[in-house]
């Protein structure tokens, strides 16, 4: 304090003892006697507001409501969450105490980061957010290929394709057509249909083929012109039925059928004339047997048919006659003739051996398994389930889309999967999968004959032979390849610059032998130094072949479904073969 201030304050006559200054609230107002009381002043709010609002008005009580709840929503830390982010919250901290738990041990705390990671990518992965189900489906398209327990989860039931060979009229389409009716896929009302419609068309014993005849032509004339499809299921398996058209001109509807089989079912007629008719050159009985066995389709059973024919009449002597000609051109064309082949006498008109035995009555000598009970015995070659995905395009429409029809050769498909369609490298995305019975499905694998709804291409895009296929790890496309050729009737010698048609899964491409490197020694499998002029009937040879355009295809040695090949010119079988090196478009 300045010596000034202390004076003044010194000299200053203060009480220091005098009480507290306590104000009275209740006091009135003091206002001079001399002072006139001032009038209240006008609220200034309605002359200078021009839009009428009374800001010194208090807010309404429904005003107040709302911003009395305004602070309710504020998040409360000690409220517990609900049961949707429960549900989330759980899921993550459980395989999270698994590291910390064994965190201690050396052992398992290396696999500890790994939980943590996982969630990382499949929260990254935006495809289809709207359906949070095949989200995780369409990522691990590759990644996490369907395991086979979760197709017993979904189908209970393994799923194989047969397909029904042999000569014209030898009764294949009857024996389907009583196979679905043994098996429960053809009501009583839908067969007598058919029985009553034969009758007035006068043709009385092919209701049973109507079945899988389904369009007129086929019906009236008694002929398959397409490869037919039919379904059926026992206790133990799934199959579809491949029905191939037996006259020589359909032929190549037959190999497209075979390109899908797992096994097949070669019918033989054992009345009098029909057999010897297919069974000579010229007759589809063996070019069948040979283009089932080019095509990949190791397991054949061979049906005596119309055993209750008036010539036949259930006779052993017929019977054997058929197998002991039949045994060895089998054995010629490759088929091991103990593990591969089955024999087996049948009606298929009358439905004997086909579900049930045979009467005794009929044949005492015959005491094998009936048709059924033998193709739920077979086992089918390990499939690829966890390879990279290939399914060959059979068939394409629209239906509400773009719809096409295969059969899986390797991998599998979930809904919502991005897939490529090759040679053309389209993008696409499966939008539904239906199974034989034309029902909805979420995931399909390797055997199965399926129907794809796509989307991201139309109809018009897509040829009959193209390759659905993993993204990742897509199918080769070439037009240029090496390959290892059998020639199996050709009246000519064959030299460079032959031109044929190629038959290779679904595919059908012109081609041209444009060079032929080796000659194969059938005894000893060496092949020559120098390359041979020409190749004739019964010789083998390694030939470079060119096509007409890019297609797809693998080498035999990485999937023989999809690297086995025929030739064919002048309505005739010529070659098989089998892919051995492709080249790629720049070698070309």
């Amino acid at each position: 304090m300045s010596d000034d201030n202390a004076k003044k304050l010194a000299g200053l006559n203060l009480n220091p003892n005098a009480g507290s200054f306590t104000p009275r609230v209740a006091a009135r107002e003091f206002v001079p006697s001399w002072m006139p009381k001032a009038a209240p002043a006008p609220a200034p709010a309605p002359a200078s507001n021009s839009s009428g609002i009374d800001f010194n008005r208090p807010p309404p009580a429904a005003v107040l409501n709302k911003t009395v709840e305004t602070p309710a929503p504020a998040i409360d830390f000690n409220r517990p969450p609900p049961a949707a982010v429960l549900s989330k919250t759980v899921e993550a901290p459980v395989a999270a105490p698994k590291p910390v738990v064994a965190a201690p041990k050396p052992t398992p705390s290396a696999p500890a980061p790994k939980p943590v990671e996982a969630p990382k990518k499949k929260v990254e992965t935006p495809k289809p957010a709207s359906s949070p189900a095949p989200t995780p489906a369409a990522e691990a398209e590759d990644d996490e290929p369907v395991d086979q327990e979760t197709l017993t989860e979904f189908f209970g039931k393994e799923h194989m394709n047969v397909i029904f060979i042999g000569h014209v009229d030898a009764g294949k389409s009857t024996m389907g057509g009583r196979i679905l009716e043994a098996s429960g896929m053809i009501d009583k009302r839908t067969l007598e249909k058919y029985e009553k419609d034969a009758k007035e068309a006068g043709r009385d014993s092919w209701y049973l083929s109507w079945a899988l005849d389904t369009n007129a032509e086929e019906r009236a004339k008694g002929k398959t012109v397409e490869c037919g499809r039919a379904y059926f299921e026992t206790d133990i398996r799934r199959y579809t039925i491949l029905d191939a058209p037996g006259h020589k001109t359909y032929v190549p509807s037959m190999i497209g059928g075979a390109a899908q089989a797992d096994a097949a079912v070669l019918v033989i007629s054992a009345r009098k004339g029909e057999f010897e008719t297919g069974f000579e050159n010229g007759g589809q009985t063996r070019e069948h047997a040979q283009l089932a066995k080019s095509g990949g389709v190791n397991k054949l059973i061979v049906v005596i048919n119309k055993m209750d024919d008036p010539t036949v009449q259930w006779a052993k002597e017929r019977y054997d006659e058929c197998v002991n000609k039949l045994s060895p051109f089998l054995k010629a064309n490759g088929y091991n003739m103990k593990t591969d082949v089955m024999f087996m006498p049948v009606s298929g008109y009358t439905g004997a051996n086909i579900k049930k035995g045979i009467d005794p009555k009929d044949a005492t000598w015959y005491t094998g398994p009936s048709l059924l009970d033998y193709l739920d015995s077979l086992k089918i070659a390990d499939r690829k389930l966890s390879a990279p995905l290939r399914m060959p395009i059979s068939e394409k429409y629209k239906d509400m889309g773009t719809v096409v029809v295969g059969k899986i050769e390797a991998g599998s498909i979930k809904k919502g999967a991005s897939l490529v369609m090759m040679p053309n490298s389209i993008k696409v995305e499966v939008a539904a999968i239906f199974n034989e019975m034309e029902e909805e499905i979420p995931v399909a694998a390797v055997g199965d004959n399926i129907r794809l709804r796509l989307r991201g291409i139309e109809e018009e895009d897509i040829m009959i032979g193209f390759v659905l296929c993993s993204p990742k790890n897509p199918i080769h496309v070439s037009s240029k390849f090496e390959a290892a050729l059998g020639i199996l009737d050709h009246k000519n010698i064959i030299c460079a610059g032959y031109t044929a048609v190629l038959h290779i899964h679904n595919a059908i491409e012109e081609i041209t032998l444009s060079a032929m490197i080796h000659l194969i020694d059938k005894k000893t499998g060496r092949k020559s130094k120098r390359p041979p002029q020409f190749l004739k009937k019964g010789q083998q040879g390694i030939v470079l072949i060119e096509t007409s355009g890019p297609i797809c295809l693998e080498t035999f040695a990485e999937a023989p479904r999809l690297g086995r090949f025929t030739l064919r010119d002048e309505g005739k079988t010529i070659a098989i073969g089998k892919v051995t090196k492709l080249y790629s478009s720049e070698d070309a």
